[in-house]
């Protein structure tokens, strides 16, 4: 009875609030070469090129592949043309996240309600339609040139949106991964107080964890982090941005490429994480290295675990532990030749938490890129 009373409170406070959030709906990339783009995430990857548009559903101004594995929806969108805000988008970032599109009930009361709490509009609501149905779309700034779309397509039954056909026989060979676990933005300097007040007062999202320049740090670099979701759990965006140290940090050298605020990058969650990254190294995805002492520790540090630790070492995969559990991770280096945005895949045994225990390890891990590059 109690279980049922709750979830009974929880559905009436979901249908009162005009900005609940069902989910991700999917996120948008805007690139220099959408076919080069979706075939490399096909090929890599393991998603299926599942619609397309562009002149031949007759699109003018773009060319977008829509591409899927388990609940992960990615579309990659590139220019025809030099001129327009695709175009000067790629100019001027390279290749990034243009749209974390978030599925509401009702867009008109969710879009109306954020730009009462002062959101910025983008575009106002509108129904695209076919005649497999219709989708309301409306769409909010964030930080940066990111946006953020309401999405209502509880009408539709094409494969994404009206505007795209379906592609055909373009299966990539999954990978295991299963769903968008979090979405990480990085912010300047002195900035991320702003936006999480504008997650919080806008969308309603409330405060997971925070970490400070003191747990995010090493010999050289520090950053600030906080996490923030939705009321419903299942949509987190972790925000970042640099703290003063002795050489630039990983969010400052993102910043200076990226030219300004954006998508650092997306956790894709899958259930058996060795399977999933042996799988990505044998198809030639690039992950950070680990130092080889980090495994010294693990089972002092972590406990026992179901996963073979050798398995574990062998691919370079992190572990940490909180009070609900534990959770594995593994971060690709990035995925364009700018310094910008990277994947990382995880898995979780019951932790909630990000993986605070790995920050230093992984850090050093990018540091070495970044000296690499010469950027440190």
């Amino acid at each position: 009875m109690a279980q049922t009373l709750k979830c009974t409170a929880l559905a009436e406070s979901a249908v009162d609030d005009p900005l609940a959030i069902h989910s991700i709906d999917y996120v948008e990339f805007w690139v220099g070469n959408a076919y080069q783009a979706a075939h490399f995430y096909r090929s890599l990857f393991g998603f299926d090129i599942v619609a397309m548009a562009g002149p031949e559903t007759g699109v003018r101004d773009r060319t977008s592949y829509v591409l899927r594995q388990g609940t992960i929806t990615l579309v990659v969108t590139a220019p025809l043309g030099t001129e327009g805000p695709i175009a000067e988008h790629v100019a001027l970032h390279g290749d990034g996240v243009r749209n974390i599109a978030l599925r509401v009930g009702d867009v008109d009361r969710a879009y109306a309600e954020a730009v009462r709490r002062g959101g910025t509009s983008v575009s106002a609501p509108e129904t695209l339609e076919s005649p497999k149905g219709r989708v309301r779309r409306a769409t909010i700034a964030t930080y940066g040139d990111t946006v953020h779309s309401f999405v209502a397509r509880d009408r539709f039954h094409g494969s994404f949106l009206p505007g795209y056909r379906r592609v055909e026989g373009a299966h990539g060979d999954a990978t295991g991964l299963r769903a968008i676990d979090h979405v990480v933005g990085n912010v300047e300097l002195g900035h991320m107080a702003e936006w999480v007040a504008y997650y919080r007062d806008v969308l309603g999202f409330t405060q997971l964890a925070h970490f400070s320049d003191d747990q995010i740090s090493t010999k050289y670099t520090a950053l600030m982090s906080k996490v923030m979701q939705d009321r419903s759990s299942r949509v987190k965006f972790p925000i970042n941005e640099p703290a003063p140290g002795k050489a630039k940090s990983q969010i400052q050298e993102y910043l200076d490429y990226y030219h300004g605020p954006g998508v650092q990058h997306i956790a894709l969650r899958t259930n058996h994480i060795v399977a999933t990254v042996r799988s990505l190294h044998a198809r030639g995805v690039h992950f950070v290295k680990v130092p080889r002492g980090y495994y010294d520790e693990l089972p002092r540090r972590i406990g026992t675990i179901d996963e073979d630790l050798t398995a574990i070492r062998e691919l370079g995969i992190l572990v940490d532990r909180d009070e609900h559990g534990y959770l594995l991770q593994t971060f690709t280096e990035t995925m364009q030749d700018r310094p910008t945005l990277f994947l990382e895949i995880i898995q979780r045994r019951g932790a909630r938490g990000f993986g605070a225990g790995n920050f230093k390890a992984l850090f050093e891990a990018i540091e070495r890129e970044q000296a690499r590059r010469g950027n440190l």
